[in-house]
């Protein structure tokens, strides 16, 4: 006999010893935190370093960087016209390990992650209080929800931390700071793969990274692709998982608590089953608008990126063919991160940024190029992205 005292015939968990255990295990038990966030530093950094100690960056490559990045800001400055000062000092490109990537990443992309989180944690009233079985699989998505999405924001910023070349490689704002991290170890990594000099693909990456500090660092810019992105996450909603039943089916507790733990990790650290089960109208609704901003965005910085490299980087075309290739063989995980977040970085996507800016650019200059930022309103509709005559004709009006 238990002495654990008479079962509560309120806990769908009572008389199942297992699954008590299985919550002290995660950590979840009495807390309302849709994620937990430890976990997914842990998740995060173990995939981002493999499960090992990384060496400090080389303080010669910091070194390094610190000088291109000085040389990169007069040039971003000079062809964008907008100001990289953060409350009046200039940014500094820092390079740190996949695992200090990993970690700054979630922090800073903590406030879209909870607002999924909080989204996907959903409302409890939904579970069937009179079927046995139905309680007893909402108290346990309940209970595993703050891991499973712990599982799954680790899985998609570690994924990210193993081959991002800066803070931006997804155009998700970061918070406003004078040092711009970007991974030393895959910056080198790449160098050494493509057979780019250092100072090359290092200036590349710094005149990128400065290009989207300066453009989200316009107010309205920032707090525009914000929204588009809060409305994205906020169309996911809790109860929509499915085939999430049948994996659970398959679990076999009597394997023990730990290779149980192992079942469940191999379960929710996988990001697809968040993925495929979730989309709603919502997603409809917003994502014309959304996927019209990301393009002009990327195509915008690809155009000033484009002008600043050719003068600066001195295997520019190499460095630029090179990242396309290999922009091709990105991987499902990294494809996941972008399509659960709306982020779906499609060939035919960068292209129509690139064909609005140089539809912009062909019939109005570059002076109406830098038009396009200069207030909330001169912002492209999804139409007008794909009509850049219109969008001329729009903002002369």
């Amino acid at each position: 006999m238990s002495d654990d005292g008479p079962v509560d015939p309120n806990d769908p968990f009572g008389g199942v010893p297992f699954f008590g255990d299985l919550s002290k295990l995660f950590g979840t038990a009495g807390t309302d935190d849709a994620m937990n966030w430890d976990a997914a530093r842990q998740f995060a950094i173990n995939i981002a370093n493999g499960g090992t100690v990384e060496p400090n960056t080389d303080p010669k490559d910091r070194a390094r960087l610190a000088e291109l990045s000085r040389i990169a800001e007069l040039q971003v400055a000079t062809s964008t016209g907008l100001d990289l000062t953060v409350d009046g000092a200039t940014p500094v490109v820092v390079p740190v390990t996949r695992a200090e990537w990993a970690h700054a990443t979630l922090n800073h992309y903590r406030p879209i992650l909870e607002r999924l989180a909080n989204g996907l944690q959903g409302p409890s009233s939904d579970t069937d209080d009179t079927d046995p079985t139905a309680q007893l699989f909402g108290g346990l998505m309940k209970m595993m929800a703050p891991m499973m999405m712990a599982m799954s924001a680790g899985s998609m910023v570690g994924h990210l931390a193993e081959r991002s070349l800066g803070g931006h490689d997804l155009p998700i704002p970061r918070p406003r700071s004078t040092e711009l991290i970007v991974s030393g170890p895959n910056i080198r990594a790449f160098s050494d793969e493509w057979s780019v000099p250092f100072d090359d693909i290092g200036l590349w990456v710094s005149i990128h990274e400065l290009l989207y500090h300066s453009l989200y660092g316009i107010p309205h810019v920032r707090s525009t692709v914000d929204i588009l992105l809060g409305r994205y996450v906020d169309g996911f909603q809790a109860g929509e998982i499915r085939g999430l039943e049948d994996k659970l089916e398959h679990l076999d507790p009597s394997a023990g608590l730990e290779n149980m733990q192992q079942q469940l990790g191999e379960v929710f650290g996988d990001p697809e089953v968040l993925l495929g089960a979730m989309r709603s109208p919502e997603h409809d609704a917003v994502l014309p608008a959304l996927e019209a901003m990301i393009a002009v965005i990327v195509g915008w910085i690809d155009h000033h990126l484009d002008r600043t490299a050719t003068r600066l980087v001195g295997a520019s075309s190499q460095v630029t063919e090179a990242l396309r290739r290999r922009r091709v063989t990105t991987g499902p995980q990294d494809r996941f991160v972008e399509r659960m977040l709306g982020l779906d970085l499609r060939v035919d996507l960068i292209e129509r940024g690139h064909e609005f800016i140089a539809g912009v650019v062909e019939r109005g200059g570059r002076e109406a190029l830098h038009r396009l930022w200069e207030v909330e309103e001169n912002i492209p509709t999804p139409n007008e992205v794909d009509a850049p005559g219109l969008w001329l004709a729009r903002i002369d009006l």
